[in-house]
């Protein structure tokens, strides 16, 4: 009895038994067949359906957009062409700017054709999920917070981009005109939609980003104004330089290229101030936008000539002698006055003189 004890107690146990496969058999393998076959017959219409659906709406959305963008590719052309149509011409040196027409045209039209595609894609994607039967909400709701949290995260970039946009659709500005954009000022030579680059009185280029820009002067649109201060002694004739003043201007409107630049007759406005040794007298003239310094140049040149011809002294020169000729110049003019510290006894040498030291009481 012991040694069956030992023999069961030394034993291992019984292995657990090894399922065995069913093998496939024919009639297994035709059920499969045909449970497969009901299920693709069951939904082939679906897959057809959304398929065709599908493949319509990315058809739809990309002739849409083919023919939105080449809309508008069309009517920037005809802008560019209306453009071109008046270059040379009278109208088109007073009222156009080719190249600023042209910039200005690009750049809406790029806004306006990336502004389509983004709308028809977009759309055509969202109509593609429904399709799929996917619950667009919290999409969108992912979509709108990401959009603020970039928003929020750009918004120098988002700023300078939508200013630059109105900037270009309000025609505040363009390439030639010369602007006062507060943080910098020059001749505009490239319009963007985030920078505007601008070529200063020295040779410098500012980049400007359109959002720092809080107002803008533009010196190129309508017209300017061409104004010199003419002064002259307080003993000239006043009708005498009135006269003179008005046969400059009247040459100057009938000389080229002064007459086109100059959009009205110049204009002895009269007397600015009146002082004790000289009297300014005002002239104006309006000219074409951004010509008023090369008018201003020619009129002060012609001015000092007419003077010189017609005997009129300007102020800063050297005094006239009854005879007419130019008193010679004072070789003491240009020496300092006399101090009164040149005299060891005059007052003000006393009282700067060091005081003497004490008599030594001891002695």
């Amino acid at each position: 009895m012991f040694l069956s004890v030992l023999s069961a107690a030394g034993t291992d146990p019984d292995p657990s038994p090894t399922p065995t496969r069913k093998p496939v058999t024919l009639d297994d393998a035709q059920e499969s067949a045909t449970n497969a076959a009901s299920w693709v017959e069951e939904n082939w219409s679906t897959w057809l359906t959304n398929g065709l659906r599908i493949l319509l709406i990315v058809v739809i959305a990309m002739v849409l957009r083919v023919i939105v963008r080449r809309a508008i590719t069309k009517l920037i052309e005809r802008m560019n062409r209306t453009a071109s149509a008046v270059d040379g011409t009278a109208l088109g040196g007073l009222l156009v700017n080719v190249e600023r027409r042209r910039q200005r045209s690009q750049a809406i039209g790029s806004v306006l054709r990336s502004v389509a595609s983004f709308l028809i894609l977009a759309t055509a994607a969202l109509m593609i999920l429904g399709t799929f039967q996917i619950n667009l909400a919290p999409l969108l709701a992912s979509a709108g917070v990401a959009g603020v949290a970039i928003g929020f995260g750009a918004r120098n970039l988002v700023t300078d981009f939508l200013s630059g946009v109105f900037m270009i659709l309000e025609d505040q500005y363009g390439v030639g005109d010369s602007i006062d954009a507060g943080v910098a000022s020059g001749e505009v030579i490239e319009v963007g939609l985030r920078v505007t680059k601008l070529r200063g009185d020295d040779g410098e280029i500012w980049y400007v980003r359109n959002g720092e820009v809080k107002r803008i002067g533009n010196l190129s649109q309508g017209w300017s104004t061409a104004g010199v201060d003419v002064t002259v002694r307080p003993d000239e004739d006043l009708d005498k330089v009135k006269r003179v003043l008005g046969e400059v201007g009247e040459r100057l409107g009938k000389d080229e290229p002064w007459n086109e630049q100059l959009w009205g007759p110049v204009e002895v406005l009269g007397l600015d101030s009146v002082l004790i040794d000289q009297m300014v007298v005002r002239v104006s003239a309006k000219t074409m936008p951004g010509k008023s310094l090369g008018v201003e140049r020619e009129l002060r040149w012609r001015i000092k000539r007419a003077f010189d011809a017609e005997g009129i002294r300007l102020v800063g020169g050297l005094p006239v002698q009854p005879d007419g000729g130019v008193a010679p110049a004072d070789p003491t003019a240009g020496m300092a006055a006399p101090s009164a510290y040149a005299s060891s006894t005059s007052p003000q040498s006393l009282a700067a003189s060091p005081i003497a030291p004490p008599p030594n009481l001891s002695k």
